[in-house]
């Protein structure tokens, strides 16, 4: 048994440091601002707290014969203790009994008080050379800090993934035995500080492969990110203002944009917040608007992150470009990340690692099993079963067991481990997210199995199971998680490899097994096509599906391929009509819940499942459908004959590509500052209390005061429609300002020490402190994406035109629609205003809305019917008020603002039928949940191109 010191305390664990025995240790050492905690088994421990610990298993490994040292100096020290409480107890006891009268003729007595004496001298001279001896073990000890330093670091890293995806669960353990095996395996030298830095590098880089081996891609770059970050940070190499900058991307508003021909507002807006972080950025604004024109070319290359900046700016440190990029190109964040990555880490953490389960068998043991998180297209069961046959386990000899959790199947995957334990081999359990009741005791039977001296030492456990859709809910428990190795082995992504995954699925005697056969051939190679097309549109984010990412597979395909197979074996001739309906709305229509969604796929079927499949046409511009062919050929054709993947294969604008890379970067960003130690957030030399106290008073001063209800409502002479909707909406805005102005208002007596901060008041303060938008007032608000300075812009605009509509009581000249809580309101209004003045009935009439040439400056009055409406934009194309039409985008320009729309109520019978794009409007980029309205605006083009296009119209652009 050994013992380490952390604080004033010493903890008592085995040689191998697989289980703490103290069974709790309170620790007051360590501050409550230290937020990243964990538990070791039954024990919490702080960073610093793991640092000592680990510190002390590197010098046992490096230096045993410093511990061995160490250990003899604490034990000789509680020896002293032990004898000198013995000899107090024993001074004392006689000292009671002894008479007083008799007490200096009492030999004894007097012996006892001098050996005490004597050997209590004779402690006090062993323990000061023992103090010397301790000082000269721990400067050798201290040399190993660097080491403990960093593989405390990287294993409190490692538990922070839970709050990307709650199933990335990792234990003590675990990173104990990757610790020890990159240690062991560190090339020696003789050099103390020469093998300090091996240790620190091979930890870890083994850390890690470790950890990336559970990850799903995109969280790789979020982990290695993340390390990188800390380990420069601690190193002093990050600035804390430039990091922050990074990670939050506040904006300055109040200037306007003067390069709006070729930067946007939101990039502009950046550029100012970044002229304000230090004196290097001063003066960022000034140079780029000075030299413009090369700013642009810099900005408009495909990669600027690999082209050198302007003027002085290229002699920046890699941070500080990684902070312009943020700023002017923020859809290249993600490049210039892996740049900055491989510049200060190296390749090989940026390089794809290779996965072998030959390499990650090695890792495992009976009672270390291998987790697999499930992913489309990847059968973890082929691999084991593979590796199985090649050890001699298999089915026939019962050694390989596998049971595909589901109901009534717990008492066979109970039967496999029993059996398989106590005689050897592999037992596989599939789908165990499936038996949620059951796998409490999966965890108890494993901890039995692990710990059991008579498992066989040929004894392998595999499972797999899926991830919940909300990141934030475990499937599996995290106890089975942490026991296992953890393998998230994903398929290859893109068109060609979904397209190879779809056509594997059919070998040559399913081709040949339809009487028309060519018609049979031509289609199923469609539906191929038309799988990965909607299996792909999903990184597109919103503009590829409005409702979310559906879980389309491949199942979807075979069902259809047998349905094809019927309908053509049952028709003289082929029902197209019957074969886009059952595909589109019951097969993959069957997974989708949002109606455009639904339109979408529809569309892509009748543009592709048609009479003229059958003659010659491009399944997606440069990609003909092959003529009828063999199964191997219809691999050789995907092969060379696909077009390089881009947003045109699926019907998009390429501006598609940027809004998906811009959100994917803003994605990890926001996730990598949610990650940083709350200490750390506030920068240097400024208390987070101050940061946040400034913003408070801030937001205070500039808050509209409440609107008078009952002033309104005595003005009120007749209560219209657009009245009712002015007045719900002023109550609306009261009821927000009053919850900001109250929740600031307590938070300002609890930093002033007059009430005591609670949950709620820490919890607006992390939101202020972040420059995000407080849940609090957002669930009293209205939808937005926007971050805390522009919100705040935004709520002074809303109440602006509030205040307008209130002082007249009378139809504004033109409505900002994107200012109003329930925009659906005012558009009901549009309808009822009219069916009160024609005595028409309301549910026969519908919204016909044109869109002007003017803008809103160009608006004297309101029209004498309807209402003009302004604040829109369009993502997916642009107006054109040359031709009065819907025309692509121009590259770059993602949201293009629509000009003032008229918005007339007309009964259903005269609305536009001809040469109409039936638009949703949408109140942010998120879409679905925040639909508004159908627009009609008018096309020149099929309706197809725009559907396809993910055309909508947005209330917000940002």
């Amino acid at each position: 048994t050994k013992f380490i010191k952390l604080g004033d305390k010493e903890i008592e664990y085995d040689p191998k440091f697989r289980l703490f025995l103290q069974t709790k240790m309170a620790n007051p050492h360590y501050t409550p601002e230290i937020q990243a905690q964990t538990t070791l088994v039954n024990f919490t421990v702080t960073e610093d707290g793991l640092e000592d610990q680990i510190l002390a298993l590197v010098v046992s490994e490096e230096r045993p014969d410093l511990e061995q040292q160490k250990g003899e100096l604490m034990r000789q020290q509680n020896e002293f203790m032990i004898k000198l409480k013995k000899l107090e107890d024993e001074l004392l006891h006689t000292l009671s009994n002894a008479k007083q009268e008799t007490m200096l003729d009492d030999t004894a007595l007097i012996e006892n008080l001098e050996t005490t004496k004597a050997t209590s001298i004779e402690i006090a001279e062993k323990v000061k050379e023992a103090q010397i001896t301790e000082k000269s073990i721990n400067a050798a000890r201290e040399i190993y800090r660097p080491v403990a330093t960093r593989s405390s670091m990287l294993y409190f890293l490692m538990n922070s993934l839970c709050f990307i995806h709650s199933m990335y669960q990792f234990s003590l353990r675990a990173f104990l035995t990757v610790f020890y095996k990159a240690m062991r395996s560190a090339c020696k030298s003789d050099d103390v500080k020469a093998r300090v830095e091996i240790l620190i590098e091979d930890i870890t880089f083994a850390t890690y492969s470790f950890v990336s081996l559970g990850l799903f891609e995109t969280h790789k770059i979020m982990f290695v990110a993340q390390m990188t970050i800390q380990i420069m940070s601690r190193e002093g190499k990050l600035p804390a203002d430039e990091v922050e900058f990074l990670l939050k991307g506040p904006q300055e508003f109040g200037q306007d944009n003067p390069l709006s021909d070729w930067l946007s507002d939101n990039c502009w807006s950046l550029v100012l917040a970044l002229t304000q972080v230090n004196d290097t950025f001063t003066k960022l604004a000034q140079d780029i608007e000075g030299s413009s024109k090369r700013w642009k070319e810099w900005a408009d290359c495909e990669s600027p992150e690999d082209e050198k900046m302007p003027q002085e700016w290229k002699n920046k440190t890699d941070l500080q470009k990684l902070c312009i990029i943020r700023s002017m190109r923020p859809d290249r964040v993600q490049h210039a990340m892996v740049n900055f990555i491989r510049e200060n880490m190296g390749r090989k953490y940026t390089d794809p690692l290779p996965y072998s389960f030959a390499e990650t068998y090695k890792e495992m043991d009976k009672s270390t099993p291998i987790f697999f998180m499930l992913s489309p297209g990847v059968d973890p069961l082929k691999d084991v079963e593979a590796y199985a046959r090649k050890l001699g386990f298999t089915y026939a000899n019962e050694k390989f067991k596998e049971v595909s959790l589901g109901q009534g199947q717990e008492p066979a995957a109970e039967d496999a481990l029993e059996k398989t334990a106590k005689n050897g081999g592999f037992v596989f359990l599939a789908n165990v997210h499936l038996m949620q009741k059951w796998l409490a005791k999966l965890e108890k039977m494993m901890e039995k199995i692990a710990t059991d001296e008579e498992t066989h030492k040929d004894f392998r456990l595999f499972l797999s199971a899926e991830p919940h859709g909300n990141p934030s809910i475990s499937s599996v428990p995290a106890g089975i998680v942490q026991q296992c190795i953890t393998v998230t082995n994903e398929a290859p992504r893109g068109m060609k490899a979904n397209m190879l995954r779809a056509i594997n699925k059919f070998n040559n005697e399913f081709l040949e097994s339809c009487t028309k056969g060519n018609e049979f051939k031509t289609i199923l190679f469609t539906l191929c096509f038309f799988h990965g097309t909607l299996l792909e549109r999903r990184k597109f984010g919103s503009q590829g599906y409005a409702g979310g990412s559906y879980p389309f597979s491949e199942g979807d395909l075979t069902i259809s391929a047998d349905i094809l197979l019927n309908y053509l074996e049952g028709n003289a001739r082929i029902p197209w009509e019957d074969l886009r309906y059952l595909f589109g709305e019951i097969v993959y229509g069957g997974h989708i819940g949002n109606d455009y969604d639904r339109r979408l796929v529809s569309t892509y079927l009748d543009v592709l499942v048609n009479p003229q499949l059958l003659e010659d046409i491009d399944l997606c511009g440069g990609f003909p459908c092959p003529p009828p062919s063999s199964h191997e050929k219809y691999i050789e054709y995907i092969h060379e004959m696909l077009p390089a993947e881009s947003p045109k294969m699926f019907g998009l604008h390429p501006n598609a590509e940027i809004g998906s890379l811009t959100e994917q970067s803003n994605t990890m960003l926001s996730t990598l500052f949610e990650l940083q130690p709350k200490d750390a957030a506030a920068g240097e030399g400024v208390s987070r209390e101050t940061i946040v106290k400034q913003k408070l008073e801030d937001i205070l001063d500039q808050l509209s005061p409440n609107f008078d209800m009952m002033d309104m409502l005595d003005r009120v002479e007749v209560r219209t429609p657009y009245i009712f909707v002015c007045l719900q909406e002023c109550e609306r805005m009261n009821i927000l300002l009053s919850t900001i102005r109250k929740s600031l208002e307590e938070l300002d007596l609890g930093l002033k020490g007059d009430l005591t901060i609670n949950e709620e008041m820490e919890i607006l303060m992390n939101s202020l402190a972040a420059e995000r938008v407080p849940e609090k007032w957002e669930k009293v608000a209205y939808p937005s994406l926007k971050g805390l300075a522009a919100w705040l812009v935004d709520l002074r605009e809303r109440v602006e035109q509030l205040q307008g509509w209130s002082s007249e009581l009378s139809l504004p000249r033109s409505v900002w629609l994107p200012g109003l809580f329930n925009p659906q309101s005012f558009l009901t209004a549009i309808l009822q205003t009219t069916a009160r003045k024609n005595e028409w009935p309301l549910d026969s009439m519908i919204i016909n809305s044109e869109v002007t040439k003017k803008f809103v400056a160009d608006i004297t009055a309101p029209p004498r019917e309807g209402a003009y409406v302004h604040g829109l934009f369009l993502e997916g194309a642009r107006w054109d008020t040359k031709q009065n039409c819907l025309k692509d985008p121009f590259l770059k320009e993602l949201y293009p603002e629509v000009p003032v729309m008229f918005l007339k109520a007309v009964t259903s019978d005269k609305a536009e039928t001809r040469d109409i794009y039936h638009c949703p409007a949408y109140k942010t980029k998120q879409r679905g949940p925040t639909f508004v309205w159908e627009f009609t605006l008018k096309t020149r083009v099929p309706e197809s191109v725009w559907i396809l296009g993910g055309v909508c119209l947005l209330l917000a652009n940002d």
